[in-house]
């Protein structure tokens, strides 16, 4: 079954920018795989795609992917130069400041390079009885980046059974009947990798995502 036509996001010879799901996967893990992944259905009608970046299972949003293997070897040889992330979450607690920076290093994928140097910087966009909504440009690609980065501000994103705090998420889920986090890639801009012209995609927020701040709204 090909992907809808309102998800693919923008296409061009060089490039393809799909708005993936919460509760699906890129491309496929090392576990059993309950339906297959974007990138498998992708490849039928993009022939010879490769993933530029990748978004957690539970994550939404705007995933990149190469049309050739020069593509990728070029954006990959520019190391991410000029890409700019943003993404909109919801988090534990009132975030008292309005925007910060968030600097504290983090395990690289690779452990055997240790801790690497990653920023995180965010702006509170609405504050509720116990909780904010939050908008997060990172300006590194570390795993798991802005769920360990608000677990360490003490903010952890909502829901999150990882880093999360497990009594507020039983309580939010009693109330609300949400069982997954809210983390949405809401807009990329970076430069195009064959005209170098700065591009910026953006991928509308999820229906449950909307349906959760209204609700919000209205308790507080």
């Amino acid at each position: 079954m090909p992907i809808s036509k309102d998800r693919i996001l923008y296409a061009d010879d060089a490039i393809l920018a799909v708005d993936k799901l919460a509760g699906e996967l890129v491309v496929k893990g090392a576990g059993k795989l309950q339906k297959l992944p974007l990138y498998d259905f992708l490849k039928k009608e993009y022939p010879g795609i490769h993933p530029l970046n990748r978004l957690d299972f539970e994550t939404s949003g705007i995933v990149i992917f190469a049309r050739s293997k020069k593509v990728l070897g070029d954006v990959l040889a520019a190391k991410f130069t000029g890409w700019k992330k943003t993404y909109r979450t919801i988090v534990m607690g009132r975030v008292q400041k309005d925007k910060g920076e968030i600097s504290i290093p983090l395990p690289a994928r690779n452990k055997r390079e240790g801790n690497v140097p990653a920023l995180t910087r965010y702006k509170v966009l609405e504050r509720y009885a116990n909780s904010s909504y939050v908008e997060i440009e990172i300006m590194t690609g570390r795993h798991h980046q802005i769920r360990r980065h608000f677990s360490m501000l003490k903010h952890p994103l909502i829901l999150d059974e990882v880093y999360g705090n497990e009594r507020f998420n039983k309580t939010f889920t009693r109330e609300f009947h949400y069982r997954r986090f809210f983390l949405h890639a809401a807009k990329l801009t970076f430069p195009h990798p064959v005209t170098k012209q700065e591009l910026t995609v953006e991928a509308l927020m999820p229906k449950p995502f909307e349906e959760v701040l209204k609700e919000l709204r209205k308790d507080y």
